[in-house]
């Protein structure tokens, strides 16, 4: 399976030839490896990053990252978006509005492709907070994401091939997962599934989003940017990530395992304490 023809199948994996040692055996077995390509996203014939992502819902990428990353200010202003194969990696050429082509101008930056950092290469400290919505709160019970949290691991097809993969899922307020994305990469992951939940004109006020991964400062950002007023993290939040998070109205729990989680922010709308 070829990485450049990854991105129209699902999962986006190949098979590899290994050498386990367990229990002091070694031996050769088949596996599977996370495919990561570069994926340059180009708005109106101008480059504007390059990331390492898994080449799977590429569609949804391109939507979910113009507009966390504010180049759009509404779905409606991305025309049309292809794929293109090249020898060095995948192209998304989006057609956007002349509006979001001169935010681009605005701020030029060149993200190489790192996939544990999204800030790389912002040209300005401006540039790194942007004005977020305020937030509608929305109350839940613990058990609820406890229930999205135990839903989380069957679904990850990609993690479950290689353990190499994020995830992030959209869940309805009883919490059952009704959509989830994988990457290579976390911020790349729940671009995609921002960019699905938009596409699928979800109620971002009709469930909360869960991730497979620590809740850093620009996670906490994409989600409030997508009008989420909830996010369940695995792992734990950033100082910045949770000052964020309070500064917007996000709910932010971190370390969701099982019946167990921390609340950063507002523990109130969970039923529990100060």
């Amino acid at each position: 399976m070829s990485n450049v023809q990854c991105h129209a199948l699902k999962p986006c994996v190949s098979a590899a030839q290994v050498t386990t040692l367990r229990a002091g055996n070694g031996r050769t077995q088949a596996d599977w490896l996370a495919d990561e390509v570069p994926v340059s996203l180009v708005f109106n014939g101008i480059s504007h990053a390059v990331m390492l992502a898994s080449p799977a819902h590429l569609e949804d990428f391109a939507l979910g990252f113009s507009l966390t990353e504010g180049l759009l200010a509404d779905a409606k202003d991305l025309y049309d978006i292809e794929v293109h194969e090249g020898e060095d990696g995948l192209e998304l050429r989006m057609e956007v509005a002349a509006a979001c082509e001169w935010r681009l101008k605005e701020r030029r930056r060149n993200l190489a492709g790192r996939t544990g950092c999204g800030l790389c290469g912002t040209e300005s400290l401006a540039q790194v907070r942007r004005p977020l919505p305020l937030l509608q709160s929305l109350t839940l019970s613990t058990g609820v994401l406890a229930q999205a949290h135990y839903a989380l691991p069957p679904s990850q097809t990609m993690q479950n091939l290689t353990g190499a993969t994020h995830a992030a899922a959209w869940c309805d307020l009883a919490g059952n997962l009704l959509m989830i994305r994988e990457d290579v990469g976390r911020h790349n992951a729940l671009d995609k599934l921002i960019g699905a939940m938009v596409s699928a004109q979800f109620d971002t006020q009709a469930g909360f989003i869960c991730i497979t991964s620590r809740a850093s400062f620009e996670m906490v950002q994409k989600t409030a940017m997508a009008g989420v007023s909830v996010l369940a993290a695995v792992s734990a939040p950033t100082a910045l990530a949770v000052q964020c998070a309070r500064n917007c109205g996000l709910l932010l729990a971190g370390f969701v395992r099982g019946n167990d989680l921390v609340a950063y922010t507002f523990p109130e709308r969970l039923g529990l304490t100060q």
